[in-house]
Protein backbone atom coordinates (compact mmCIF):
# COMPACT_ATOMS: atom_id res chain seq x y z
CA UNK A 1 0.00 0.00 0.00
CA UNK A 2 1.39 3.41 -1.39
CA UNK A 3 1.90 6.39 1.58
CA UNK A 4 2.66 9.95 0.86
CA UNK A 5 5.26 11.78 2.88
CA UNK A 6 5.52 16.07 2.57
CA UNK A 7 9.07 16.84 3.77
CA UNK A 8 10.32 20.09 4.20
CA UNK A 9 14.50 20.41 4.44
CA UNK A 10 16.55 22.59 6.29
CA UNK A 11 19.91 24.19 5.86
CA UNK A 12 22.49 24.92 2.65
CA UNK A 13 20.16 23.27 0.24
CA UNK A 14 19.34 25.85 -2.69
CA UNK A 15 21.92 26.65 -5.33
CA UNK A 16 24.18 23.25 -4.53
CA UNK A 17 22.04 20.28 -6.46
CA UNK A 18 19.95 19.67 -4.01
CA UNK A 19 16.51 19.31 -6.17
CA UNK A 20 18.35 17.51 -8.81
CA UNK A 21 20.22 15.05 -6.07
CA UNK A 22 16.06 14.23 -5.48
CA UNK A 23 14.97 13.62 -8.60
CA UNK A 24 17.54 11.44 -9.18
CA UNK A 25 16.86 9.19 -6.29
CA UNK A 26 13.08 9.49 -6.53
CA UNK A 27 13.11 8.42 -10.39
CA UNK A 28 15.85 5.33 -8.96
CA UNK A 29 13.48 4.32 -6.26
CA UNK A 30 10.34 4.97 -9.03
CA UNK A 31 8.63 7.45 -7.08
CA UNK A 32 5.67 10.09 -7.64
CA UNK A 33 5.73 13.24 -6.66
CA UNK A 34 7.69 16.58 -6.61
CA UNK A 35 10.79 18.41 -5.61
CA UNK A 36 10.83 22.98 -5.34
CA UNK A 37 12.46 25.53 -3.72
CA UNK A 38 10.69 27.87 -1.18
CA UNK A 39 10.99 31.38 -0.65
CA UNK A 40 11.96 30.78 2.83
CA UNK A 41 15.35 28.96 1.55
CA UNK A 42 13.77 25.27 2.57
CA UNK A 43 13.79 22.77 -0.17
CA UNK A 44 10.33 21.01 -0.30
CA UNK A 45 9.42 17.24 -1.00
CA UNK A 46 6.20 15.88 -1.45
CA UNK A 47 6.68 11.92 -2.80
CA UNK A 48 4.24 9.26 -2.74
CA UNK A 49 5.39 5.33 -3.01
CA UNK A 50 5.85 2.52 -0.37
CA UNK A 51 6.74 3.35 3.17
CA UNK A 52 9.77 0.90 3.12
CA UNK A 53 10.88 2.32 -0.43
CA UNK A 54 10.59 5.92 1.42
CA UNK A 55 12.23 5.41 3.83
CA UNK A 56 15.25 4.32 2.06
CA UNK A 57 14.97 8.00 0.10
CA UNK A 58 14.64 10.24 3.50
CA UNK A 59 17.95 8.31 4.27
CA UNK A 60 19.46 9.77 1.47
CA UNK A 61 17.71 12.77 1.89
CA UNK A 62 19.35 13.34 5.00
CA UNK A 63 22.93 13.09 3.65
CA UNK A 64 22.06 14.71 0.34
CA UNK A 65 24.62 15.78 -2.32
CA UNK A 66 28.27 16.37 -1.08
CA UNK A 67 27.75 20.62 -1.61
CA UNK A 68 24.85 20.95 0.43
CA UNK A 69 24.54 20.80 4.63
CA UNK A 70 20.91 19.42 5.74
CA UNK A 71 20.35 20.50 8.33
CA UNK A 72 16.70 19.71 9.09
CA UNK A 73 14.03 17.61 7.89
CA UNK A 74 10.51 18.25 8.54
CA UNK A 75 9.03 14.84 7.81
CA UNK A 76 4.55 14.69 7.81
CA UNK A 77 3.40 11.11 6.73
CA UNK A 78 0.35 11.08 4.24
CA UNK A 79 -2.56 9.20 3.20
CA UNK A 80 -1.81 8.51 -0.45
CA UNK A 81 -4.37 9.56 -2.80
CA UNK A 82 -2.52 8.19 -6.00
CA UNK A 83 -2.96 11.61 -7.62
CA UNK A 84 0.61 12.02 -8.78
CA UNK A 85 2.05 10.26 -11.75
CA UNK A 86 5.70 10.74 -12.23
CA UNK A 87 8.44 12.98 -10.48
CA UNK A 88 8.70 16.51 -11.45
CA UNK A 89 11.40 19.13 -10.36
CA UNK A 90 9.30 22.43 -9.68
Amino acid sequence: MDVRVHILVSGIVQGVGFRFFVYDRAVNYNLRGYVRNLSNGQVEIEAEGDRSILEEFIKEIKVGPRSSHVADLNIQWIKSLNSISGFVIQ
